[in-house]
């Protein structure tokens, strides 16, 4: 925290503007040595960039945002210039000659952390937002990042910690058991801050659905129309399509938006017997690639009655080529589904399913979920269903021991009660630039 940080906050390579962003003790003086002047707080100001021996680097505009009132909560520069990378790397270069370093991943945020900028959950939604694959999942992570999910963790908390006041005041007041207390009202209460708790868990496991999506493989035997199939999930020709069986050797994925969930398609080689090493090396990789999907399409032919069942048994089984058996397209029951993928149809029932599968629903109160935070919603709410049980058995020591791990549990989210390694694992996972 000590050290002047620096790192291109634009992508490298050719474009029309490319920032360096410099933070820590030191820019007033970087910015009086590269930019002959530390410009006026939050008022852009254009002049050059200058090396050592003053020849000029580049042109651009300089922006200053003096501590507390910036990103990191320290001073911050920031040189936009041309978007090339040599230059870009030309004007880094300059600034670390004048005492700063490069910045660790997502160094910038952790500083905003630190200093009271943001909490945790707000700067894991910068990363959030800068990876959303979606317009959904933009909206979630811009509502963790504006506060609104720390609001309401930070409302239940509160919450938690009175009822927690309340009884382990009343255990120091008395050498009995809690019999004195309104037991009634505070299950009631306990009650209410679950169920608040679950709406809470339910939005941040649906923003976790929008944010990471759903993996879903194409599999079965060979010459099905595995790779058809994926052509027209994605309405476009990215799998190669021919009589001949075999013809994909190995996995092939793409990704397509379902109403604002990301799904990512996976088409596998023909799962059968072969002597082919590299045939072999391919179905070896489809069942990895089913071995860890969330959901398989398991493809088999129309005509054939008797098609190889799927290994799993709550795949969606997908009978290709119906235009060829003279059966309607769409959805047979509900784990079997009937299409002609070279003619596009029953594609629908396919989309239906996978919603469905997923849990997603159209929402505008959902919130960017990461792994962290719902394991510690589920832990809270765990520790809080144990504190009921033990108030309605009136032991009040217990009671007291839940509601401070349910205590525990949501400030792990904030970063109120967070360790140092899951902070740098955190944080290791952003952009240098963020």
């Amino acid at each position: 925290m000590n050290d002047t940080i620096c790192a291109v906050a634009t992508p490298l390579g050719s474009g029309g503007i490319g920032i360096v962003r410099v933070s820590g003790s030191n820019v007033v003086h970087i910015a009086q040595q590269i930019f002959g002047r530390c410009p006026e707080p939050r008022i852009a100001e254009y002049g050059d960039f200058r090396a050592a021996d003053g020849e000029c680097i580049d042109s651009g505009i300089a922006l200053f945002f003096p501590k507390p009132n910036s990103f990191t909560g320290e001073d911050v520069l920031e040189l936009q210039g041309h978007g090339g990378r040599v230059v870009q790397e030309l004007v880094c270069e300059r600034v670390q000659e004048l005492g700063a370093r490069i910045a660790r991943p997502g160094e910038f945020t952790e500083r905003a952390f630190l200093e009271g900028r943001l909490d945790l959950a707000q700067a894991e939604a910068v990363a959030d937002l800068i990876n959303a694959s979606s317009k959904q999942a933009a909206h979630a992570a811009a509502r963790s990042l504006s506060g609104e999910f720390s609001r309401e963790v930070l409302a239940i908390d509160r919450e938690v910690l009175e009822l927690r006041m309340y009884v382990e005041g009343s255990i120091d007041f008395v050498d009995e058991e809690i019999e004195f207390l309104d037991v009634k009202t505070l299950v009631q209460r306990a009650a209410n801050i679950e169920e608040q708790l679950q709406s809470l868990l339910r939005r941040t496991e649906l923003g976790a659905t929008i944010q990471n999506g759903l993996s879903v493989v194409i599999a079965g035997p060979p010459n099905v129309g595995k790779s058809s199939l994926l052509n027209a999930l994605l309405n476009e020709d990215r799998a190669i399509v021919t009589n001949v069986a075999g013809t994909t050797r190995d996995t092939l994925d793409a990704t397509i938006n379902l109403n604002g969930l990301p799904v990512k398609f996976v088409d596998t080689a023909g799962m059968h017997e072969s002597n082919d090493p590299i045939e072999e090396a391919g179905i070896e990789r489809a069942k990895l690639a089913m071995k860890h999907a969330d959901v398989t399409l398991w493809v088999v032919d129309d005509r054939v009655e008797d098609a190889p069942d799927s290994p799993n048994c709550d795949d969606l089984v997908v009978r290709n080529k119906c235009d060829l058996t003279g059966l309607s397209p769409g959805s047979v029951n509900d784990r079997t589904v009937r299409t002609s993928a070279i003619h596009g149809k029953g594609l629908s029932a396919i989309h239906e399913f996978l919603v469905k599968s997923a849990g997603y629903q159209v929402n505008d109160d959902a919130f960017a979920g990461r792994p962290r935070h719902l394991a510690s919603l589920r832990q809270a709410l765990d520790r809080l269903q144990q504190a009921i049980l033990s108030l309605k058995a009136k032991s009040g020591d217990i009671v007291a021991e839940d509601l401070r791990h349910v205590h525990i549990h949501l400030g792990e989210i904030v970063g109120e009660t967070t360790t140092d390694d899951l902070l740098g694992e955190i944080f290791s996972r952003f952009c240098i630039g963020k």
